[in-house]
């Protein structure tokens, strides 16, 4: 089994990157499952302690990575069991899913979208990464208002901390989403 994840700022994009590559994957004849980072989010008493905005507590307290890497990665990873759980939160109702562990084919491929891929605690449960590189003001132009405080704030500590243009498997230009620019890096260049 193969992890891919397709890391980025601005969720919509790395859903329909995701989403495309999985497609095409499918089209090619291989078993493909499709998490997403976002159905891996804490309770909403820890994600918002600190208020909706808190670009620190978005970067360290939104996202479940123990959790996905726990019902996710490891199960579709060398050694793995391949029962895998598709999702664990509902971030609108605040609820977990009751959806039942799945098992995963022989040699599929997990495609997984989400922000903060490339940080150490989850980096080493994927396989192969792309990040989704943007300029400030582009990010800032694609996330919609209501994130742009938190995740700015947060994305630009992320960038610092854990320069993940250089730990990406693939480094894509994505200011404008119709015309990305694909530049081979890390240790699949």
């Amino acid at each position: 089994m193969v992890r891919v994840g397709i890391d980025g700022p601005v969720e919509r994009d790395t859903a329909a990157l995701a989403d495309a590559v999985a497609a095409a994957l499918v089209d090619a004849g291989l078993p493909v499952v499709r998490p997403r980072a976002t159905d891996f989010l804490r309770a909403r008493s820890l994600r918002l302690e600190f208020g909706r905005d808190d670009p620190d507590a978005f970067h360290d307290l939104w996202y479940d990575f123990p959790a996905l890497r726990r019902e996710v990665l490891e199960p579709l990873g060398p050694g793995g069991s391949g029962n895998w759980l598709p999702r664990l939160r509902d971030a609108a109702t605040d609820r977990p899913w009751r959806d039942p562990p799945r098992v995963a084919a022989p040699g599929t491929v997990l495609v997984l979208d989400g922000r903060f891929l490339l940080r150490d605690d989850i980096r080493d449960a994927l396989d192969v990464v792309v990040h989704l590189d943007m300029s400030a003001a582009a990010r800032a132009r694609r996330l919609p208002e209501v994130e742009r405080r938190r995740v700015l704030g947060a994305w630009e500590r992320y960038l610092a901390e854990c320069d993940p243009a250089s730990r990406a498997d693939f480094l894509v230009r994505y200011d404008h989403p119709a015309r990305p620019a694909l530049v081979r890096h890390g240790r699949l260049a």
